[in-house]
């Protein structure tokens, strides 16, 4: 038995699940009690993505020695894929209590802590983790991501750094390295950074995480090679998964997938659409993965909705099983590669029909999503062999906005935010992350060029605000004209978009959600155009609100059109009262009108498939 136990071992060492899982069977069946079969058979469970499994057999091992540290660690790894996250907790202090110095146990305890969102626990643990082991990557490598999301951005960094120490090629760590920086507007070494991270997507290297890509490069085709390496390093050569048709409902059932059904950029965008979609012709149904809240926004959003499934503590494949049940027609994830996505759910296939919308401005690099919305600007027909989507083209603008969100009616000054009452007041609310040192000399050339000009700018951390200032010394203006705004409820920020005179956006990484909100408020924006999604988003809406002269195609022009609107007030008075009259002409605004166009485009894309034509490009007119 001890021979065929042995054969069964290198057989998994050698990637032979199956051979190896037909010995530990027979193993098993001769002698239910062989304490290291039961453990590797845990194993393959485990590698063939049966957790039930692998929990029931991995208990039955512990019922035989239930002092063995390393048992209860990997139940607590089996419930924690189950979702079962506070039973996994206690597995792991179980084999913390028998060995103190179990570094693996301690990192596996702060995983699951960090997912339900406990981050300053999950940080003392990955420490504990990293005094055992001083070398312990993922401990290193998760601890700097959960600094990162504390903004102690300096501390996340020396983490990062910590595991380039110990592995320099780790899988995305130096996109994860450039981004940290980026987010507090540390631009040393910029350009070599640019350089080594293009170079490894080029030789097809994990080097850095899709998001991270489409603020730092205008190359649609570099985003979609790293969302493609992204898929096959985390989720391996997926086999395509077949969903038997669905029988044509007098209801097509529209699934809607995030974690951000709350107060957050997305749903405020989404909410109103939501609400006017057509219940005589669609059931939606959400799916929501993302922590529970009682705001105004999410009260609205659960209105809105048929059904809203709370999901977050089930598996992705349970997810994908229950929109199964459900017979989803079409799985609109709202998400894709923005913070707390489940991408992953969707290589389960959830619907026959699976969108790629809204949240993330680029492509999946899945073949498992079938479509991506867009619009004509964004993706220009050249462009679409950048896309593993089809495109669902729909007519004005791919951005949603609700018709019917407030603005403050609190009645704001300028010396409330220490601006000055007269001089001109420049204004970019985009993270400090779309900042980049191109953008910023053609910032502080403005405030040099207009005379007593200030740029008001939102305060994302301590750090980026102290380097944003002495980039400003190190060309030559005067920190103290640099102005940042604390945050503050959605509509007094909207409020206070009144006291600057013009919004001079980012690029490559267009304004999305803060350009049409400065447009509600009233204060227009000027863009400069690029080749990638992300760097079309400003022209899409200043487009579909008919304010085209504010979209520019070079830094020069962007840098002129600014001076001009900054110099002459009669220019700037009759933009504005131009977007005052096209808020209520144009469509940007017109929810009613956009809803009735996706609508449209789900039912076509629904005809198609139950003709069972081949998935194109679709248009809405």
């Amino acid at each position: 038995m001890e021979a065929e136990f042995k054969k069964a071992v290198n057989l998994f060492e050698i990637d032979k699940i199956k051979q190896a899982k037909k010995i530990c069977i027979k193993i098993y069946k001769k002698n239910p009690k062989h304490f290291d079969n039961l453990r590797l058979l845990n194993f393959i469970y485990f590698k063939e993505k049966n957790f039930y499994e692998a929990l029931n057999i991995i208990n039955e091992a512990i019922k035989i020695n239930p002092n063995f540290a390393e048992a209860y660690s990997e139940q607590g790894n089996a419930l924690n894929e189950l979702k079962q996250l506070n039973m996994a907790l206690k597995s792991y202090d179980n084999a913390i209590k028998i060995n103190p110095n179990f570094s693996n146990a301690y990192y596996n305890k702060a995983v699951v802590l960090h997912e339900l969102k406990n981050i300053e626990l999950a940080i003392e643990n990955y420490d504990h983790s990293i005094k055992i082991n001083p070398k312990h990557i993922h401990s290193h490598n998760n601890k700097g991501f959960a600094l990162q999301q504390l903004k102690k951005f300096n501390e996340s960094l020396n983490s990062y750094n910590n595991v380039y120490k110990i592995n320099s090629n780790f899988n995305f760590l130096l996109g994860k390295i450039f981004h940290v920086k980026n987010l507090m507007c540390d631009w040393k070494s910029y350009d070599e950074f640019l350089n080594k991270l293009k170079k490894k997507i080029n030789h097809n290297l994990a080097a850095t995480l899709p998001f991270n890509t489409i603020s730092l490069y205008d190359s649609p085709s570099l985003q979609k090679k790293t969302a493609e390496i992204f898929i096959k390093e985390t989720l391996g050569n997926i086999k395509e998964k077949i969903i038997s048709k669905i029988p044509k409902n007098k209801k097509i059932r529209i699934g809607y997938y995030s974690a951000d059904f709350y107060s957050h950029a997305m749903a405020h965008l989404l909410v109103r659409m939501f609400e006017l979609h057509d219940k005589s012709k669609f059931e939606i149904i959400a799916f929501s993965f993302g922590p529970e809240k009682n705001d105004e926004i999410s009260r609205r959003i659960k209105n809105a909705f048929d059904q809203f499934i709370i999901v977050n503590l089930k598996t992705d494949k349970e997810i994908a099983e229950i929109s199964k049940k459900l017979n989803i027609d079409i799985a609109v994830d709202l998400m894709c590669y923005t913070t707390n996505n489940r991408i992953k759910v969707f290589s389960h296939r959830c619907a026959p029909i699976q969108i790629n919308y809204l949240g993330y401005p680029g492509t999946s690099g899945a073949k498992f999503i079938d479509y991506i919305v867009a619009d004509k600007i964004l993706i220009p027909k050249e462009k679409q062999k950048y896309y593993s989507e089809k495109i669902i083209y729909l007519p004005n603008t791919y951005q949603v906005r609700d018709s019917t969100q407030k603005i403050s009616t609190k009645i704001f000054k300028r010396k409330d935010f220490g601006l000055p009452e007269k001089d001109f007041v420049f204004c970019c609310f985009n993270q400090n992350y779309k900042i980049t040192p191109d953008v910023y000399d053609v910032w502080m050339r403005l405030l040099k060029k207009i005379s007593g000009s200030v740029l008001w700018l939102i305060k994302n951390s301590d750090a980026g605000l102290d380097n944003l200032k002495k980039e400003a010394h190190a060309r030559g203006v005067d920190p103290n004209r640099i102005i940042f705004a604390e945050k503050l409820p959605v509509p007094e920020h909207l409020a206070r978009h009144k006291l600057a005179d013009l919004f001079i956006d980012t690029f490559p990484y267009t304004a999305h959600t803060t350009c049409s909100d400065a447009l509600w408020a009233g204060l227009p924006v000027i863009t400069c155009i690029g080749e990638s999604f992300a760097s079309r988003v400003g022209a899409s809406l200043l487009s579909a609100i008919g304010l085209e002269e504010l979209i520019t195609k070079t830094k020069i022009e962007y840098e002129n059109l600014a001076i001009k609107i900054a110099t002459n007030s009669k220019v700037l008075k009759n933009i504005k009262n131009k977007l005052e009259k096209n808020k209520v002409n144009k469509p940007l605004f017109n929810t009613k009108l956009y809803t009735s166009n996706l609508e449209l485009a789900y039912k076509k894309i629904y005809k198609n498939y139950h003709s069972n034509l081949a998935i194109k490009n679709i248009e809405i007119k």
